[in-house]
């Protein structure tokens, strides 16, 4: 198996990359992210994938490159990771109000053969009704500030979701189906 870079020091995306067997190496990416909605959410999400896979693939001679970035759009506004508690509050409270997207980009750049591939995936999230308190409680117990929508799905944050339609590992920030379609296509089969 040739070599496979991470573009992201998240440890969400590393437990999920380890989960299906991959061995890899992370790099962290200085590409700044874009939040701006010009052309619709997949392509912000892929552009920002792109951007940090180039970012991270231009310090290496060989191998494959992996980067993701996750928001959640709520209605037209794009929620990426808080700037800091109260943002994450209002972040918090205004997902649990009413059905929200997720949607992740990927990027995958195979050094060796000048390859680049970009797709997204989507997944929609219900949560429940959450109050101030159980807002406040939760931070107590759970950093939002290094997740997109202020919550994790994998953790405590599971309890507020009433269902989701979709992908669960978009929502953690890594679509694996997608991303085994995706390495497939340069000749990374994880079954082979």
């Amino acid at each position: 198996m040739r070599k496979i870079i991470l573009a992201s020091q998240s440890k969400q995306r590393q437990k999920l990359l380890r989960q299906i067997g991959l061995r890899f190496v992370s790099a962290k990416s200085g590409a700044k992210e874009d939040m701006t909605l010009k052309s619709g959410c997949a392509d912000l999400v892929m552009d920002n994938a792109l951007k940090k896979a180039k970012d991270v693939a231009k310090r290496y001679r060989s191998g494959i490159v992996i980067a993701a970035d996750t928001v959640v759009l709520s209605g037209k506004k794009i929620i990426g990771k808080p700037k800091d508690l109260d943002d994450a509050f209002k972040t918090l409270k205004l997902i649990s109000r009413r059905p929200q997207w997720v949607y992740t980009g990927m990027a995958v750049i195979d050094i060796d053969n000048k390859k680049t591939l970009a797709d997204y995936e989507k997944t929609k999230i219900y949560m429940y009704r959450l109050s101030d308190r159980q807002i406040r409680n939760y931070f107590r117990r759970v950093s939002p500030l290094d997740k997109a929508g202020s919550f994790d799905i994998q953790g405590l944050g599971s309890i507020f979701i009433n269902r989701i339609e979709g992908c669960f590992n978009n929502v953690i920030g890594l679509p694996l189906a997608k991303l085994a379609k995706m390495l497939k296509k340069i000749d990374v089969d994880l079954f082979a």
